[in-house]
């Protein structure tokens, strides 16, 4: 593989047009694909190559990262008949960044196997803001022999790279940190909704945590938008109810309880009813205290 390796992006929405963006202010020469192609086509006036398939991106390429809404986008975009799977030579790094799962993990990691190549799987930490100024934590796991190659695009997308072992450890990881995401973004729209309950100043809860041993900068961030009732989507409502569904499924098979995820999960859904799927998970709270 060359030392600046051709990447071949495979979705452009709010996490993967961050992504692109850092992969190509680092010059790794991108090509990208969308399945809404005019959501990708701002990439190309920044140096990107818009491809119209994920095989033509792939065709090449050194590098195929995917960063799709689930496990069967994936899956669509990489073993379809115009799929990435088909043209990418074997051998050919696959950087699966998606969440997806524990058992998601598994059927792309057995999808790699048939389409002869090396799986990574690397979901990522951050949102929209860490996305855009290539400052992700990546949580790596695959092949010891994949790590060289891959560094020049984790160093693009992130400020920070675990390697964690076998491929699948890294969505199991993700699943421990977004069950700890989902409890805080729930608990900050409880908070506040039951400040406003009680007749307080709903802010009065962020400035007594502010500086104390419970604070959070994560509470605040939701809290502001909440407050501020702007729900521009940083981590979408509808991702958030979708990883909160992985996790209960990952809970069940290892027989561990997630009351909290749980609870999350089922507000989650009733806001994605309620029509605020494209809002900010912040967007929880509007069913605590509906307007």
């Amino acid at each position: 593989m060359a030392t600046t390796p051709t990447v071949a992006l495979l979705g452009t929405g709010i996490m993967g047009s961050g992504m692109a963006r850092s992969m190509l202010r680092a010059g790794l020469p991108l090509r990208v694909w969308n399945r809404t192609t005019a959501k990708a086509r701002p990439l190309a006036d920044e140096g990107a190559v818009v491809a119209e398939t994920p095989a033509e991106a792939a065709r090449g390429a050194d590098i195929v990262v995917t960063m799709l809404q689930d496990t069967v986008a994936v899956e669509a975009a990489m073993a379809a008949d115009d799929g990435a799977g088909h043209a990418a030579r074997d051998g050919t790094i696959w950087i699966q960044s998606s969440t997806v799962g524990v058992d998601g993990a598994a059927r792309l990691a057995a999808l790699a196997v048939r389409c002869a190549l090396v799986y990574v799987d690397a979901p990522v930490l951050g949102t929209r803001e860490p996305a855009e100024k290539g400052a992700l934590t990546v949580l790596a796991s695959g092949p010891a022999e994949a790590r060289e190659p891959c560094t020049p695009v984790f160093d693009a997308i992130g400020n920070r790279t675990l390697w964690l072992g076998p491929a699948g450890n890294g969505s199991r990881l993700k699943m421990v940190v977004n069950s700890w995401v989902l409890a805080l973004a729930e608990a900050t729209a409880e908070a506040i909704a039951l400040a406003e309950g009680l007749r307080l100043d709903p802010r009065l809860f962020l400035d007594t945590i502010a500086g104390t041993g419970t604070d959070s900068p994560y509470a605040h961030t939701k809290g502001e938008a909440i407050l501020a009732r702007r729900f521009d989507p940083s981590f979408p409502l509808r991702g958030a109810e979708k990883d909160a569904r992985l996790i209960l499924e990952a809970a069940a098979d290892a027989g561990v309880d997630m009351g909290l995820t749980a609870a999350a999960q089922r507000h989650l859904a009733r806001a994605l009813e309620l029509g605020h799927g494209d809002d900010d998970m912040a967007a929880v709270y509007l069913v605590h205290r509906r307007e």
